[in-house]
């Protein structure tokens, strides 16, 4: 079973998560602060972190900051309800989900089912086998879904699994228009609700990451009230 880090200083969160989780056969880590939690992820890498914001030493935006520089492991994070502006500036980094304090043990056990399950769709009943398989080129860019692979120009682009879905769901139809709940329909299991600001800061996020490859790149299109696109050729 995947492994889960848990990163909180509160420590009836760290307990009452962890059994929620071991429930469902997870190996879980636990950490109480982000420095410790960086430290121990280079030693033994979680399949997925569960991280709350506010911490000492080092806080769950920096750790988040600091994991996207070498890898696109899932993050959830956990919020207070006053904490949307973090929310938002989370999802530009590259944050997988948030889930607001108080919460059920259930939503978060199933919000990390679906971020894991994304995470390996040839093992997804919902993915057919040949798909899995097929490499998707348009242009510059080639997706291999199978091995969750990124290149534009032949240079590697490392995106979230959310990030990657939603590009997929753009490139497999060029030029044809995708609106907001499509793109979530295409990266969030049917659990899972989120808004349009999320699937919005998303798109910033890839925009951001293939500029870094390709300074020129302006390949996914906005239609404002309508949706995105991915350019034709």
């Amino acid at each position: 079973m995947p492994t889960i880090a848990l990163v909180d200083d509160d420590r009836n969160i760290l307990t009452s998560v962890s059994i929620a989780l071991e429930s469902e056969g997870y190996r879980i880590m636990t950490y109480t602060d982000g420095v410790s939690a960086l430290e121990g992820f280079k030693t033994s890498p979680p399949d997925l972190a569960i991280l709350d914001i506010k911490m000492p030493r080092m806080d769950g935006m920096e750790l988040l900051r600091r994991l996207r520089q070498k890898t696109d492991m899932p993050v959830i994070f956990l919020t207070s309800k006053d904490e949307e502006i973090d929310e938002l500036f989370g999802l530009k980094m590259g944050a997988d989900d948030f889930i607001r304090k108080p919460f059920s043990q259930r939503l978060l056990v199933e919000r990390v089912k679906a971020i894991l399950r994304r995470g390996a769709p040839k093992d997804a009943a919902a993915v057919k086998e040949t798909d899995t398989r097929k490499v998707l080129e348009r242009g510059l860019l080639r997706m291999d879904p199978e091995r969750h692979t990124c290149t534009w120009k032949d240079e590697p682009v490392t995106l979230t699994v959310t990030e990657f879905l939603i590009l997929q769901a753009l490139a497999s139809r060029p030029g044809v228009v995708k609106s907001r709940n499509a793109l979530m329909d295409a990266a969030y299991d049917d659990q899972v609700y989120v808004d349009d600001r999320t699937i919005d800061s998303h798109i910033k996020r890839l925009r951001k990451k293939f500029k870094v490859a390709d300074d020129a790149f302006d390949m996914i299109e906005t239609l404002y009230g309508v949706g995105y696109r991915f350019k034709e050729a």
